[in-house]
C-alpha cells in the first residue's frame, strides 16, 4: 500500500488494515498511487504512462474478487488509468464501488468535450455504487449513477491520535502555536499562511509556527526561501505516526486555508479537532459539513494573508477563544470521527 501522505491514501490504508479482521472478507490490493508528488496532478506525463501501463499487468487479481473497490483520480487520466480494471469487472459481473475523495470529478465531466467526455461518462457510470465524503459533494456522481446508489461516507481520525503522547504536558495557550500539515501547494493555501506569519510578526505578536508536508520541486526553492525569512516559522518535513501525534498536540492553532480544485473533506482538519486545536479554513468543497464557524474555529478569506492575520491576532488576545473551541472539537471528534464508525459504515455500504 502507498505510504499514507494523502487523505485519500490514509483512507485506503485504514481499509486494507481493517477490513480483513473481520471474517466475510479477504483483500487483495493494488497500488496505483505514483510515487512523485507534485501540483500538476491530472496531467499527462510520460513517466506517469509508463507507470500506470504496469499496473495494468496486476488485473488478473479482478478474477478472483467480488467486489472492486476504487479510489480514483478526478481528472481524465485521474479515471482512464483504471479503464482495463473497470471495462474487466464489468465483464466478469463483479461489483465496482467507487470512492470520490473530493468535489472536482463533476465539474471535470462537465468541462471535457467530444470523445473525451464520452470515454470519461462511459467509465465512471460502470459503478454499481458511488461513496462521497458529505452530504454536499453527492452532485460528483449524479451525472454517472442513480441518487439511490450514492452514499455519503464521511472520513475519520486515526484511533492513536486521540491519545495523549506519553510526555504531553499542558502549554500556555497563550502564545500562538501554529501548525500547517498538508501538501506544501499554492492552491493548499501555504503561501497565503506565510503572509499571514509575515503580518505577525510586523506587528510584533508573539507566535511559533510549525509546517509540515510535502513539496514540490519546483516549488521548493521559493517555498524554503520564505520559510526561512520568518523567524517564528521552522519547516519540520513530511510527519507521519507519533510524529505527527506530537505536533498535532504541540499545537494549539491548525491553518488549512485551502481553495484546492480537487479538495474533498481534508481528513487533517479532523485530526486537528481530535487533538483540540483551534482551526482556520475556508468555506471551501466538503469542508463546511464538517466545520461551523465559531464553534470549531473561524473562516478565513482564500488567497488572503490579511485574512488569516487577522483571526490570528484575534486569537492571541483571546485565550478564553482558545481552550472554549478547543474543549468543544475534542468532545466533537470522539462522537463523530472515530475508525470504527468509519469502518461500520463503510461495510454495509458495501453489502446493501
Amino acid at each position: 500500500m502507498p505510504e499514507p501522505t494523502t487523505g485519500v491514501s490514509l483512507a485506503n490504508k485504514v481499509v486494507f488494515d481493517y477490513l480483513p479482521q473481520l471474517s466475510q472478507f479477504k483483500i487483495e490490493a493494488i497500488n496505483t498511487s505514483f510515487d512523485k508528488f507534485d501540483e500538476d496532478l491530472g496531467k499527462f506525463s510520460f513517466s506517469k504512462f509508463i507507470f500506470y501501463l504496469k499496473q495494468n499487468l496486476y488485473c488478473y487479481k479482478i478474477f478472483n474478487s467480488d467486489i472492486i473497490y476504487l479510489t480514483p483520480g478526478q481528472t481524465f487520466f485521474g479515471v482512464l488509468k483504471y479503464a482495463v480494471f473497470i471495462l474487466l469487472a464489468r465483464l466478469l459481473n463483479k461489483q465496482i464501488v467507487v470512492h470520490i475523495h473530493g468535489n472536482h470529478i463533476g465539474n471535470e465531466f462537465h468541462s471535457l468535450t467530444g470523445l473525451k467526455k464520452k470515454i470519461f461518462k462511459a467509465l465512471v457510470s460502470k459503478s454499481n455504487k458511488g461513496i462521497v465524503l458529505s452530504e454536499s459533494l453527492t452532485g460528483n456522481m449524479t451525472p454517472f449513477i442513480n441518487s439511490k446508489s450514492i452514499y455519503v461516507l464521511y472520513n475519520f481520525v486515526e484511533d492513536f491520535l486521540f491519545e495523549k503522547p506519553k510526555a504531553y504536558k499542558e502549554e500556555d495557550s497563550s502564545v500562538l502555536r501554529i501548525v500547517y500539515l498538508s501538501n506544501l501547494m499554492e492552491e493548499k493555501g501555504i503561501l497565503d499562511l506565510l503572509g499571514g506569519l509575515k503580518l505577525l510578526e510586523e506587528k510584533g505578536i508573539a507566535y511559533e509556527a510549525k509546517i509540515a508536508g510535502a513539496i514540490d520541486k519546483k516549488q521548493e526553492t521559493q517555498l524554503l526561501r520564505k520559510m526561512a525569512s520568518l523567524k517564528g516559522t521552522e519547516y519540520i518535513g513530511i510527519v507521519k505516526g507519533d510524529q505527527k501525534k506530537e505536533l498535532l498536540y504541540w499545537s494549539n492553532v491548525f491553518v488549512l486555508p485551502t481553495f484546492y480544485a480537487m479538495e474533498g473533506q481534508p481528513i487533517s482538519i479532523l485530526e486537528a479537532m481530535a487533538t483540540g486545536n483551534v482551526i482556520l479554513t475556508t468555506e471551501h468543497a466538503g469542508i463546511p459539513d464538517v466545520f461551523k464557524d465559531e464553534v470549531n474555529g473561524f473562516y478565513v478569506a482564500k488567497r488572503s494573508g490579511k485574512s488569516i492575520y487577522d483571526q490570528l491576532e484575534f486569537l492571541s488576545n483571546n485565550e478564553q477563544d482558545i481552550q472554549r473551541i478547543s474543549e468543544h472539537n475534542v468532545i466533537e471528534a470522539n462522537s463523530k470521527y472515530k475508525v470504527n464508525v468509519f469502518i461500520n459504515k463503510f461495510v454495509k455500504i458495501i453489502e446493501d
